[in-house]
């Protein structure tokens, strides 16, 4: 079973969408698939700087991006659950789901670079053009959007524009049992909620946009509003604060430098990397256990995007086995990041050796036919709830 077969969803190419709001159905859609796209481009940079901090060190750090890790995979299910409400197919088993890094932050007027980069001031200012917030950017480019905030706008005006002119059940014809609910995925700062009509679909893009940008003219999230949890900085504030080595106070607005305790941040305590190594690069050298290390590290990658195809296209309970996937990853990143470099040259450097995020259609096949064996055999059912809690366990020391 190839990746096609798996889902009638497709990839999404910039050139399909335009600098202005949905004007149809199908455009509603195609730009729904992109801002699946988009929430998932920022999640090798996010796990790759992650997995260079050396354990032990910067644990402040390190539960702060994997916050921003979470929260963007529940932006993915939210924004799944609302293009399936709306009728379309969310696709991310493919082999371009996952980009070529260095990327170019999609629909970005400022053509932003997205490398695979070790924990770095350079990293942090690459995370902070990715989550920049409307409040802090410029008004929208003929070239593109200089928010992602700016582009969920656009996708909100479509929305609400064709309620208007079609009606909510023209609108709203998916088939809710493709529903990702809270009884199927958890997942800490916020939880995932079924969308069924206008005011589920409206506040899942508010979910979206506020905790990645802040809630209007603000560096907070609207967690305490939505969900009754206890209130953080929005993804932005959050990389600016270890950017910064200080916590926000509690009446800093957007344009303020943190006014806050300390934050420490050890630089120097990384696994530095060469972002632009490839497996075939691994694969050319003496030693091969790093090139065997890389390939089952895109192997499981490609396994936790299956089990989320199947869990985004009509069996959400399948999300359940992307959870060990997920810590795999954890762990067969250490796997890498621990060693040097198999070129002798880069290693002298001082580059370790890293995961490469390749993921090509054989891959891809591989995991499918994979998710579809561990599925049959498992047989998940209904009822009982799903707990990602694993996930925020301290990482090894």
């Amino acid at each position: 079973m190839t990746s096609e077969n798996a889902s009638d969803g497709r990839i999404v190419q910039a050139h399909e969408l335009k600098v202005e709001p949905p004007a149809t159905l199908d455009e509603l859609r195609t730009y729904l698939q992109y801002a699946l796209q988009i929430e998932h481009i920022t999640i090798p940079p996010y796990l790759t700087a992650m997995y260079t901090l050396r354990p032990g060190t910067n644990r402040s750090v390190f539960f702060v991006i994997r916050s921003v890790v979470l929260e963007e995979m529940l932006h993915m299910t939210l924004v799944s659950n609302l293009l399936n409400a709306v009728g379309g197919t969310p696709c991310v088993a493919h082999p371009e789901f996952v980009k070529k890094y260095p990327a170019t932050l999609p629909l970005s007027a400022g053509d932003v670079s997205v490398p695979l980069q070790h924990f770095s001031r350079d990293a942090l200012q690459t995370f902070l053009r990715i989550e920049r917030p409307q409040s802090l950017s410029g008004p929208p480019d003929p070239r593109g959007w200089t928010s992602i905030g700016q582009f969920y706008a656009y996708i909100r005006q479509g929305l609400l524009d064709l309620i208007d002119e079609l009606g909510e059940e023209e609108v709203f014809t998916g088939d809710a049992d493709d529903q990702v609910g809270p009884e199927d995925f958890y997942n800490s700062g916020g939880e995932v909620f079924k969308v069924t009509g206008r005011d589920t679909a409206l506040l899942a893009l508010r979910v979206v946009s506020e905790q990645g940008e802040g809630l209007g003219d603000s560096i907070w999230d609207s967690d305490d509003q939505i969900f009754g949890e206890e209130r953080q900085v929005a993804h932005y504030f959050r990389f600016n604060e270890i950017a910064e080595g200080r916590l926000y106070g509690p009446h800093d607005l957007p344009r303020d430098r943190p006014s806050g305790p300390p934050l420490d941040v050890a630089w120097e305590d990384v696994y530095r990397i060469d972002g632009s190594s490839t497996v075939a690069e691994y694969k050319e050298c003496r030693d091969k256990s790093v090139y065997h290390h890389a390939k089952a590290f895109n192997d499981a990658y490609a396994q936790m995007l299956a089990f989320l195809q199947e869990g985004f296209t009509g069996r959400p309970r399948e999300i359940a086995h992307a959870i060990p996937v997920m810590l795999e990853l954890r762990d067969r990143s250490q796997a890498l990041y621990r060693n040097p470099h198999p070129n002798s040259r880069k290693a002298a450097e001082g580059a370790s050796a890293s995961a490469t995020f390749e993921i090509d259609q054989e891959t891809i096949d591989r995991a499918v036919e994979h998710a579809a064996a561990r599925i049959e055999a498992a047989g998940l059912s209904a009822g009982e709830p799903v707990d990602l809690s694993a996930l925020t366990a301290p990482r090894p020391s």
